[in-house]
């Protein structure tokens, strides 16, 4: 995958893809939606099927409300996900992709201070990010819409000495977004309270492609009274992407609130789903 040229594209067609979810009910054309954009028609279906995979016809039925619904409805258990994939348990399903290293806030108040993190901006499927890491594995990922794309990474990090390498922060984004096909696991160091980190290691379980809501992941923490204070744990998740709070929705099977935007959020969504149905079918 080309990094840069899925980030430029991103930029280009993000209007268009909020432009098909807030249609997608009236199946608009593609010469419509490329209109709206002043593309021509052939155009705007390079640079998407390029994007997404597929064609604009065929992403935005992974938009429709209706398909979130039935992706949720039709969920197996975290077991039999785990026993399909061939692995011995539930907590194999992260390993082989993500693993993931909690300190409780009072071991990060005695580990943060005078604390050496790399960081870059870095392009992805979604546009450009601000990465940062440590030896430990990555401490942040996000979207980089902010003017300032530091502040939230020195608010987290504020005695941390910060180091700017953008070559290794664009190889770290290349594992990230190409992980589930090369199957070359990456780390993640955060900071959470217990409950926070059992929420962000349930997340973990969520393939690609799928999608959960508040409630299920709940469940899955054996709390099902606690979907609220499991979205608002969700909402802390310092590692966008990574730890795919993305793919947790409203039980209504609607988007719902993202902290870099639900456009972003249901691009997400869908351009998983898209590449999750070709790598399928390429089996």
């Amino acid at each position: 995958m080309n990094l840069q040229q899925a980030s430029l594209d991103y930029q280009r067609i993000a209007r268009a893809l909020a432009y098909l979810r807030a249609h997608y009910r009236e199946q608009p054309d593609l010469a419509e939606v490329a209109g709206q954009f002043g593309l021509s028609e052939s155009h705007f279906q390079r640079l998407f099927t390029r994007w997404a995979g597929i064609s604009p016809k065929r992403f935005i039925q992974y938009l429709t409300v209706e398909h979130a619904k039935a992706m949720m409805a039709g969920q197996s258990s975290l077991l039999e996900l785990s026993a399909d994939a061939g692995l011995s348990g539930p907590g194999r399903l992260h390993d082989l992709f993500v693993n993931l290293e909690g300190l409780s806030p009072g071991e990060y108040r005695k580990q943060a201070a005078g604390m050496n993190i790399s960081w870059g901006q870095v392009d992805t499927p979604f546009g450009k990010a601000t990465l940062a890491f440590t030896p430990r594995g990555v401490c942040h990922l996000a979207f980089s819409d902010d003017p300032d794309p530091l502040q939230k990474l020195v608010g987290s990090w504020p005695r941390a000495t910060l180091t700017e390498k953008p070559n290794e922060a664009q190889k770290l984004a290349h594992r990230i977004f190409e992980h589930a096909k090369a199957g070359h696991p990456v780390s993640a160091w955060v900071v959470g309270t217990n409950f926070q980190l059992q929420v962000w290691r349930a997340l973990l379980g969520i393939p690609s492609g799928s999608v959960r809501n508040y409630r299920q992941v709940a469940e899955q923490l054996g709390r099902p009274s606690a979907a609220r204070a499991v979205g608002t744990a969700i909402a802390a998740n310092p590692i966008g992407y990574l730890i795919p709070c993305h793919r947790v929705l409203r039980g209504t099977g609607d988007i719902g609130e993202y902290h870099w935007g639900s456009e972003r959020k249901a691009a997400m969504v869908a351009w998983e789903a898209a590449q999750s149905h070709a790598l399928k079918k390429g089996r």
